[in-house]
C-alpha cells in the first residue's frame, strides 16, 4: 500500500484524501455525537489509516481541518460529571509490523540527541472493557468515573465500590498521598453467557457481546444490580498523582499489584522490535482461550520520564500505540441497497443484509459509503459478499464473491434525485475542479432530513447540550412545526403555553419532565463559545477546530467581525485566521460560505437574540512564561528535536503556529533559519535562539 500511495500522482492523492476524508468525518459524527456508530472499527481504522498514509507521503495535501484525533463521548445524566484532572487519551493504532516498526523509529528519532539511549517497551494485552479512573487519598477509594469525551467523565463512585477486583483500601504504605489508578472494567465470557441465559429465560435484554453489558452494568443506578454482575477490573494506568511512584510502567504496574489490583499476566518488558512481535503473536495465539475479550496489545515507552517528554498530541499519547488484531469475517447475501440523506446533504447507500452473525453479533447493514465505492467494488443487488467485523457496529464489504452472482443481478444506478425531497442532487467538486466522491442534496435547510439532522447536532452534547431534546423530541417537534431553525427551540415554552395540547399532557411527558426540558433549555442559552461554533454546524468546523477558532478570538463578536472582513476582502484579516496552526484555506472557506449566506445570516441573528454567549475560558493553561503566547519554530534544532520543542511549547500553554504573522509573538531560531526569520524581522517580533529557549523551558 505505502508502494502505491508513493507512485501515486498528487491529483490522484488529492482526490482519494478528499474521499476519505468525507468517510471518516461522517463516521466520526455518527460515532461521537448521534452515538450510533455506521461503521466497524475495523473499517474505520483501515480508513484512517489510509488517510494518514496519503498525508505522510504528500504533506504538502495536509487539510486544515485535517480529521486526526477524537476521543470518546461527552457523558450524560444521571450520573454526575467529573472533570479529569489529567485527561483521559486515547491511543494510536497499529495494524501491520511495519507500523510497530515505525512506533519504534519514531521514538529513536525523537531521542536521537541522547546516544547510548536503550528504549525499552512495556507489552501488555488491550482489554475490551471500559475505561475507568479510580481516586485514592491516604490509600482510600474516595472517587471513581468513567473517561466521558476524555476530559469529562461519569460519577461511577457507588459502583466501583461494589467490584470486587478493585480495592476499596490499598495495601502497604508506599503509595502517593493523592493517586488515579487507571484500568479497564470487564466481563468475563462465562458470566456474559450465564447473564444473557438469564435474560432470555426472564424475557429481558439480550447483549451483542460482554463490552456492552460491561458498559450497561457500569452504569447502573442501582449499585446491588452492579454487584450481582461479577465485573472484573485490570489496573495499567494513572492520572493524576501528588508524588512520583515508579521509574518505569513496569516497575508502576508491580506497585499496583503490590497495593491489591490485578494487572494482567501477560504484560512484558521487550528491548526490540523483534521481542514486541513475538509476544504480540503469542498473546493473539492464547487470546481465545482467556476467558475475556481482547482486541489487540498495548506497547508503551517503558521509562515513565521519556513517556513525559514525548508528550502527546489533542488526543493520545506519542509514546504509546495500540497493535489491533485483524477482524472477524462472515459471508451473506445484499437484498437491496438504500440511500440515507445526512445533515450537510449527503447522500450515501447503506447495503442492506440478509442476517448474518458474526463473532456473536447479528448483522443487518453495511454501509457503502458512495458512488465510487459502489462501482470500484462493483456491488449489486443479489451480490453474496464478504463481511468483516470488528465491535458491534456496522461491518464494511470487504469483497463480492462474483462466482457466485446471480446471472440478472444489474448494476447499481445511483439515484441523482434526494430521496427525501426530490432535489436534484450535485456532485461534490475539488479545488482543481475535479468531481468529488460524493452526491449531495443541495436544498439545505429546505430539505426535511436536513434541517432535522442540523437541529439535533444544534442540540447535541458538544453544541448546545440540551438534557431531555433528543433526536426522537427534534424528529417530532418539528413534524409538528414547533421547531423549525434553532431560535425556535427557545420559543417552544411560549408556543407550548398557547397549544392546545401542551406538553405536560402528552403521553411520556407530565408537569415534571415538561417543566425540566424547558428549564434545560433556558439553561443552555449561557453557552461556552467553542461549544455554540460547534453547534452551528459549519462544515468542516467540529469539536477541535472551534476550540482553535474560540481560543483566538476569545470571543463571538471578535470571531464574527473577522469573518465579515475576510467576507469584504480584508487580507490582513485572514492572515490572521490563517496563522493559528490548524487553520488552513478549506476551513477560511467554509466560514466565509456560511457567514455569507443570507438565510444562515437570518437565522443567526434570529438566535442570538436568545443568548448569552461567553468568552473562551483559558483558565487550565499553566502559568508560564509563554502561557497563551503564539510560537513559530524556524530553522534546525541542535539539543533537541523539532517535536519535543514543540511539546515543551504547548505543555507550557503556548499556542505553536506553522507560520509568522503579526499574531506571533515569538519566534525560536535555529541553524539555516529563512523566510520565517526574516518575516519575523520585518514585523519587529521577538526572536531567541535555541539556548535561549532552553533556558525558558529550564526556569
Amino acid at each position: 500500500m505505502d508502494e502505491q500511495i508513493a507512485n501515486w500522482s498528487e491529483q490522484k492523492a488529492k482526490k482519494e484524501l478528499d474521499r476519505l476524508h468525507e468517510i471518516i468525518k461522517k463516521a466520526d459524527e455518527a460515532y461521537y455525537n448521534r452515538d450510533n456508530p455506521d461503521i466497524s472499527d475495523a473499517e474505520y481504522d483501515k480508513y484512517k489509516q489510509e488517510y494518514q498514509k496519503i498525508e505522510k507521503f504528500f504533506p504538502q495535501l495536509k487539510r486544515a481541518d485535517s480529521l486526526s484525533e477524537k476521543v470518546g463521548v461527552t457523558p450524560t445524566s444521571p450520573f454526575a460529571k467529573i472533570t479529569h484532572i489529567v485527561p483521559m487519551l486515547s491511543l494510536g493504532n497499529a495494524f501491520t509490523q511495519r507500523d510497530v516498526i515505525d512506533f519504534v523509529d519514531r521514538a529513536k528519532k525523537f531521542f536521537r540527541h541522547e546516544k547510548n539511549l536503550q528504549l525499552t517497551f512495556s507489552v501488555e494485552p488491550k482489554i475490551d472493557g471500559i475505561s475507568a479512573s479510580i481516586k485514592y487519598e491516604n490509600g482510600h477509594l474516595v472517587q471513581a468515573s468513567t473517561r466521558g469525551d476524555g476530559e469529562i467523565g461519569e460519577d461511577i463512585t457507588a459502583n466501583i465500590m461494589v467490584i470486587k477486583d478493585i480495592p476499596k483500601r490499598l495495601k502497604g504504605e508506599d503509595y502517593p498521598k493523592i493517586i488515579e489508578v487507571r484500568g479497564e472494567v470487564y466481563m468475563e465470557h462465562k458470566e456474559f453467557e450465564r447473564l444473557n441465559e438469564k435474560a432470555r429465560r426472564e424475557g429481558g435484554q439480550i447483549y451483542v457481546n460482554p463490552r456492552n453489558l460491561a458498559a450497561g452494568s457500569l452504569r447502573q443506578l442501582d449499585p446491588k444490580i452492579t454487584a450481582s454482575r461479577k465485573l472484573k477490573f485490570f489496573a495499567y494506568a494513572w492520572g493524576y498523582i501528588s508524588s512520583s511512584f515508579a521509574k518505569t510502567q513496569i516497575e508502576a504496574l508491580e506497585k499496583f499489584k503490590k497495593w491489591g489490583f490485578r494487572v494482567n499476566e501477560l504484560t512484558i518488558c521487550a528491548s526490540s522490535v523483534e521481542e514486541m512481535l513475538a509476544h504480540y503473536h503469542l498473546i493473539e495465539e492464547k487470546r481465545a482461550n482467556l476467558g475475556y475479550d481482547i482486541d489487540g496489545v498495548v506497547y508503551k515507552i517503558n521509562r515513565l520520564d521519556l513517556q513525559q517528554r514525548m508528550g502527546a498530541d489533542s488526543s493520545k499519547p506519542r509514546w504509546a500505540i495500540a497493535h489491533k488484531f485483524p477482524a472477524e469475517k462472515a459471508i451473506t447475501k445484499i437484498e437491496k441497497i438504500d440511500i440515507q440523506v445526512g445533515r450537510t446533504g449527503a447522500l450515501t447507500p447503506v447495503a442492506r443484509l440478509k442476517p448474518v452473525t458474526v463473532g456473536g453479533v447479528v448483522i443487518r447493514n453495511a454501509t457503502l459509503h458512495n458512488e465510487d465505492e459502489i462501482k470500484r467494488k462493483d456491488i449489486r443487488v443479489g451480490d453474496y459478499v464478504v463481511v468483516q467485523r470488528a465491535g458491534d457496529v456496522i461491518p464494511q464489504i470487504v469483497k463480492v464473491l462474483i462466482k457466485h452472482r446471480p446471472k440478472d443481478a444489474k448494476q447499481f444506478s445511483f439515484p441523482h434525485k434526494c430521496p427525501v425531497c426530490g432535489s436534484k442532487a450535485v456532485r461534490d467538486i475539488d479545488e482543481s475542479g475535479e468531481f468529488g466522491a460524493i452526491w449531495r442534496c443541495p436544498a439545505g435547510l429546505f430539505c426535511p432530513a436536513q434541517v432535522v439532522e442540523r437541529l439535533k447536532h444544534f442540540v447535541s452534547k458538544k453544541g448546545m447540550n440540551i438534557e431531555g431534546l433528543g433526536e426522537k423530541q427534534i424528529e417530532q417537534f418539528h413534524k409538528e412545526g414547533l421547531i423549525l431553525t434553532p431560535a425556535d427551540i427557545y420559543r417552544l415554552k411560549e408556543r407550548d403555553e398557547q397549544s392546545r395540547t401542551p406538553l405536560r399532557e402528552r403521553a411520556g411527558y407530565g408537569e415534571k419532565s415538561a417543566n425540566k426540558l424547558f428549564l434545560a433549555i433556558k439553561n443552555s442559552r449561557s453557552v461556552e463559545l467553542d461549544n455554540f461554533i460547534y453547534a452551528l454546524g459549519i462544515r468542516h468546523i467540529g469539536e477541535s477546530n472551534a476550540k482553535l477558532l474560540a481560543r483566538f478570538y476569545g470571543n463571538f463578536a471578535n470571531f464574527e467581525s473577522a469573518i465579515f472582513r475576510i467576507i469584504k476582502g480584508d487580507e490582513q484579516a485572514k492572515e490572521q485566521l490563517l496563522s493559528i496552526d490548524g487553520i488552513g484555506e478549506v476551513i477560511v472557506e467554509s466560514l466565509v460560505d456560511f457567514f455569507s449566506n443570507k438565510k444562515n445570516q437570518e437565522v443567526l441573528a434570529d438566535l442570538l437574540k436568545y443568548l448569552d454567549i461567553k468568552p473562551y475560558s483559558i483558565s487550565e493553561i499553566k502559568n508560564s512564561e509563554i502561557s497563551s503566547k503564539t510560537v513559530v519554530f524556524t530553522g534546525s534544532l541542535e539539543k533537541i528535536t523539532r517535536a519535543e520543542a514543540k511539546a515543551m511549547a504547548e505543555r507550557m500553554g503556548a499556542k505553536v503556529s506553522n507560520s509568522v504573522s503579526s499574531k506571533t509573538d515569538l519566534v525560536v531560531a535555529g541553524e539555516n533559519a529563512g523566510s520565517k526569520l526574516k518575516r519575523a524581522k520585518q514585523l519587529g517580533i521577538k526572536i531567541m535562539n535555541e539556548q535561549e529557549w532552553l533556558k525558558i523551558i529550564e526556569n
